[in-house]
């Protein structure tokens, strides 16, 4: 299989009403590359065979109707549906060419028209904050090449201009270090796009620099956080295996096993079954809670409180037998 066979494979650009300057440069490029143009170029006329031809004028003729053919039919397929019915009429690729070049491309005024509103939409752009400059750069291809399919000139150094004089403030550094060091009539369009795409580079990699060192710090932060938390957890698990723990200033312990109080540690309870009292000499209480004692010291308190009674009266007694 030759080249031109396999690049008749390629898929072309489908025409659909719009942007016609981009689909009539895109296709002349694909018939000129499959020898084709020449049948919109010169719109020839194939002629009939003569009486008793020889096997060159027999073999020109097939190719130059098989050519046209072609181009016919490679036409055919470069449009949409909607624009196809337009054109399936017409006899001749020339035809077809013409049709589709006076119907969408418009006149030397339309054409003016749109030059003009394509220049004013050039002037009027600006970058943006949140644009890098392939973003910017592109856009103002986009329009300057529109410009140009349209057939007027549109030179590189316009574009230079436009760059220099509307991005943002972050690129100021760049562009006075070629003010200084460079003739800006004289720069080229890559060359300012490669020194400003360089200091956007730059510039990310200092933040992502930062970036970084603010995560890593953070990481960091959080660490200590949950070590200290843990710290604080484990401390707080140690006072709870622990039987006893301050609140407020208060000793509080679990419920004594003996008489269910909790203001003591079981070893200090007063009611241990091996704690032997001094004062009855029993066991399973101390002295200070013993009953014994309790109640000899409320006899006492009787006994005493009658001796009291019985001093009084006989004071009583003997002051009044003195009165007498």
């Amino acid at each position: 299989m030759d080249a031109g066979s396999s690049f008749s494979h390629v898929a072309t650009h489908v025409f659909d009403g719009e942007s016609y300057d981009l689909w009539a440069v895109r296709m002349e490029s694909y018939l000129d590359a499959l020898d084709l143009w020449e049948a919109v170029e010169e719109d020839y006329e194939i002629l009939p065979l003569p009486n008793n031809p020889t096997m060159a004028q027999i073999k020109s003729h097939n190719e130059r109707k098989t050519r046209k053919a072609k181009e016919k039919a490679c036409l055919f397929t470069g449009v949409s549906k909607t624009i196809f019915p337009r054109v399936m009429t017409l006899k001749t690729p020339k035809e077809i060419w013409n049709y589709l070049k006076e119907e969408y491309a418009g006149d030397e005024r339309i054409r003016s028209m749109h030059v003009l509103n394509l220049m004013r939409e050039f002037e009027l752009q600006r970058m943006k904050e949140s644009e890098t400059i392939k973003e910017y750069s592109d856009k103002l291809f986009t329009i300057a090449n529109k410009v140009r399919l349209l057939g007027t000139e549109f030179p590189d150094s316009r574009i230079v201009q436009k760059i220099l004089v509307t991005v943002t403030e972050k690129y100021e550094a760049s562009i006075a270090s070629m003010e200084n060091t460079k003739d800006l009539s004289q720069i080229t369009l890559a060359k300012v796009l490669h020194a400003l795409q360089a200091q956007e580079q730059r510039r990310l990699m200092r933040q992502e620099g930062t970036t970084e060192g603010a995560l890593q710090a953070k990481l960091q932060n959080n660490n200590g956080g949950r070590n200290k938390k843990k710290k604080q957890n484990n401390f707080n698990k140690a006072r709870g295996s622990n039987k006893y723990h301050q609140k407020n200033n208060t000793q509080v312990s679990p419920p004594c096993p003996h008489c269910k109080k909790t203001n003591h540690q079981p070893k200090w309870c007063w009611w241990r079954p091996d704690a032997k009292c001094l004062k009855c000499g029993q066991q399973g209480h101390m002295e200070k809670v013993c009953k014994s004692h309790k109640q000899q010291g409320e006899v006492k308190v009787a006994e005493d409180q009658q001796e009291d009674e019985k001093l009084f009266a006989a004071t009583c007694f003997a002051a009044k037998s003195s009165t007498k």
